[in-house]
């Protein structure tokens, strides 16, 4: 079953560190260029590459800004490397082939990888962060973005509003421009969410959809809670769920 693949030796998570190897190879540079060209230390992306650190929103940001190249560059295949752009595009979203990073308030999983220059970029989210205290600073970037929870509640904490609570099967839309932060509502443990982030900046070279205001984090290898992650949640009726 498709399911259970997603889930056994057989899926094929991309990772971080493989997708930047890839971008490094197809342009030909050293770790050294690339360093000099990013202005990211050479040991930071020698362990991004190596799966033992990932890099946080800003960090991908300044990446995609010093190479002139979208931010969606950095989650494509590498094996793509020479698709133009077409006009009919598709991408099946499968969570075996997502682009996975875990910090330590969220796991994140990238989908369409394969689809290269995309306009919009759909994360798959588990949210572990309890408190806006644990969360840290609120973030903000160029573009809107929707939330869609799947499961769990989640409080949306932004800097203009009072915090709310969204239950299953409701949704939010926001400015990303404004500061934001999401975390499981009390009384949950963890919450898992459907985003969607846009942005229209083209100076900002593609937005991606960002909840972590952790510093430099950790990937971790797969366990039990970070392929549960992986499975999609079971149908269930949302009517009146609280």
């Amino acid at each position: 079953m498709k399911e259970k693949e997603s889930m056994d030796g057989k899926a094929r998570h991309h990772t971080l560190g493989g997708l930047l190897r890839g971008l490094r190879a197809r342009h030909g540079w050293t770790l050294k260029e690339m360093s000099e060209r990013t202005e990211i230390p050479v040991s930071t992306l020698s362990k991004v590459e190596h799966n033992r650190l990932t890099l946080t929103y800003d960090k991908l940001l300044q990446l995609s800004q010093r190479l002139n190249i979208r931010m969606s560059e950095l989650f494509a295949d590498p094996a793509e490397a020479g698709e133009t752009a077409v006009t009919a595009r598709r991408s099946v979203g499968r969570m075996s082939e997502a682009v996975r990073v875990n910090t330590k308030n969220y796991d994140y999983y990238y989908l369409c990888p394969e689809l290269r220059r995309k306009r919009m970029v759909p994360v798959f989210t588990r949210i572990r962060a309890k408190s806006v205290e644990e969360f840290g600073e609120l973030v903000r970037h160029s573009g809107e973005e929707f939330i869609y929870v799947l499961e769990g509640a989640v409080q949306v904490n932004t800097e203009f509003y009072d915090p709310i609570v969204l239950h299953e099967g409701e949704s939010i839309y926001i400015d990303s421009n404004m500061g934001h932060a999401y975390v499981a509502a009390e009384g949950c443990d963890e919450a898992l969410v459907l985003a969607v982030c846009s942005s229209a900046d083209e100076g900002l070279l593609e937005s991606l959809y960002s909840l972590h205001g952790d510093s430099q984090a950790v990937r971790v290898p797969a366990t039990d809670k970070s392929e549960r992650a992986a499975k999609p949640p079971a149908k269930r009726s949302t009517r009146g769920a609280r």
